[in-house]
């Protein structure tokens, strides 16, 4: 780790740079898990906070087309301080802006830098996590840390304004945490360049704007759906006319221009298809909490203490799931398919568990084994699936394909399925009411919540069978390599001699 000044022990530079990707994954512009404490204090409504954390999920998943352009135009200790210093400002902004479109801005900014901010610390430890550039080793790895610090910022959000009595106590936390990391990288590195510095040209900012218009307008849809009541709105149906609209206008552009932000061959790449339908059953699979769990536990009346406490399971079943993603790979060689049916058979068994403990007698702790099951699953489904990812598409496409996969895991399934999960409880609900069939309202949303959890059960159940019938053979014999650092040194020179030939 060159960067580093020679007087700081080599035995602890990674480590350090191991601990600030883990701050940087704590931050963000909004928190989810301040939701309800937000509204009383800015006089939003819960679809707007929604909507500018979902702005600061999608920008997280945007700057992967660039990301090697800032490190070849920067250096380490650059992008790390500018990293770090916006997501201060966004912090602090945060604390005071009230207007939702600023809101929304500054999220989706602070997003873009943590994601920055992140890649930039795991690409310089890489080789220390594994030695011989084995992404079987590596992806799972620093999951452990990507994975687990979304609960741990919740966790760490909560137990802030329950001790402090305040929700901007996160907000500065995170300020004093990223001033930490400032002053840390100042004084323990240099600048320092392993190739010759890229001009930034050829960045295609404005297909990156469109395609995050297009993810935030589905995003929107199902957001603001139960409150506009869908199709019965006018605005709901003019942001409805207008989305087919943008992705059309991305994808002319993308064939149009000689740098696109994400290539059109992309689309034509016929193993695309079933990634992005792997990665939504995950996240169908994993989104019930946000509305089922959450109306079963609200009802319930289990409070802050509860919610801290499944925080801290999810955490526990992320950083499992990891490792025993690592321990298949490696030690057990196993194949990929094999570790995707135990992947979704350990989420189904959550669905199955939550259709058989809803009941006005479900206590705490029986939601700790379901919880950890599921972020269990889950971990092992989204490790696992970005290594398929990497193998079943070559390098300069990977990039762009980690975006078009972040379609569907940042943000956009996640609000699709909160909405259509919240439109068959209200249906349910409803049904239950109209036939008569309880007298008192809690079991009624029991009810509905219990044959919520069945439909997904049975869907999840299908698509396992599914799984296991799949043969992957003629796709493994396909697979491509990821290219050593050398490769990479000698493609991103080619690359700047064409730019520079081009440009002159």
């Amino acid at each position: 780790m060159p960067m580093y000044n020679s007087w700081v022990p080599e035995r602890i530079r990674p480590w350090i740079y191991l601990l600030f990707a883990f701050l940087f994954q704590l931050s963000g512009g909004v928190y989810f898990s301040l939701n309800s404490h937000m509204m009383g204090a800015t006089g939003l409504m819960r679809e707007d906070i929604q909507l500018i954390a979902m702005f600061g999920v999608v920008g997280v998943n945007m700057p992967f087309p660039f990301i090697f352009r800032f490190k070849m135009r920067f250096t380490n200790r650059q992008l790390m301080i500018n990293a770090a210093a916006v997501i201060i400002v966004c912090n602090i902004l945060c604390l005071y802006v009230r207007s939702l479109p600023l809101l929304c801005a500054i999220s989706y900014v602070a997003g873009f830098f943590k994601l920055c901010g992140t890649f930039e610390c795991f690409s310089n430890i890489r080789l220390w996590i594994s030695p011989r550039q084995d992404f079987g080793v590596f992806l799972p790895a620093i999951y452990i840390i990507i994975l687990a610090a979304a609960p741990a910022s919740n966790w760490t959000a909560l137990w802030l304004t329950q001790t402090l009595g305040s929700w901007q106590a996160m907000h500065w936390l995170m300020c004093v945490l990223m001033l930490v990391v400032i002053l840390s990288v100042y004084v323990l590195t240099h600048d320092f360049r392993f190739m010759p510095r890229v001009p930034l040209v050829s960045l295609d900012i404005l297909g990156c704007l469109l395609w995050s218009a297009m993810m935030l307008e589905i995003i929107w849809l199902f957001t603001y759906g139960e409150y506009y009541n869908w199709w019965d709105s006018r605005i709901w149906r003019e942001v409805l006319c207008a989305l087919p609209v943008t992705i059309a206008v991305c994808l002319l552009r993308s064939r149009r221009i000689r740098h696109p932000y994400i290539s059109f061959d992309i689309w034509q790449h016929w193993r695309m298809l079933p990634i992005l339908g792997m990665f939504f059953v995950a996240e169908v699979m994993n989104a019930t909490p946000h509305v089922m769990q959450n109306t079963l536990t609200g009802m319930l009346g289990f409070g802050w203490t509860t919610t801290k406490q499944l925080y801290l399971v999810e955490m526990a079943g992320a950083m499992a799931g990891c490792v025993f993603t690592i321990f298949w790979h490696r030690p057990l060689h196993q194949k990929y398919t094999r570790l995707l049916a135990v992947g979704l058979f350990v989420l189904v068994l959550h669905q199955v568990m939550m259709y058989f403990y809803v009941s006005q007698n479900l206590n705490m702790e029986r939601l700790w084994l379901p919880t950890f099951l599921r972020t269990f699953g889950y971990a092992i489904f989204f490790s696992t699936m970005t290594l398929y990812l990497k193998d079943l598409i070559e390098f300069p496409a990977f990039l762009m394909a980690l975006t078009v996969s972040g379609f569907i895991r940042n943000g956009v399934c996640e609000s699709l399925c909160s909405g259509v999960y919240s439109y068959g409880l209200r249906l349910k609900l409803a049904e239950a009411m109209n036939r008569g069939l309880q007298s008192d309202i809690h079991q009624m949303v029991l009810t509905a919540v219990k044959e919520s959890y069945g439909v997904v059960c049975i869907v999840g159940s299908v698509l396992f069978l599914l799984v296991l019938l799949y043969d992957a053979q003629p796709i493994r014999r396909s697979m491509f390599h990821m290219p050593g650092d050398q490769a990479l040194l000698k493609r991103a020179r080619r690359q700047l001699g064409n730019l520079v030939q081009w440009h002159g």
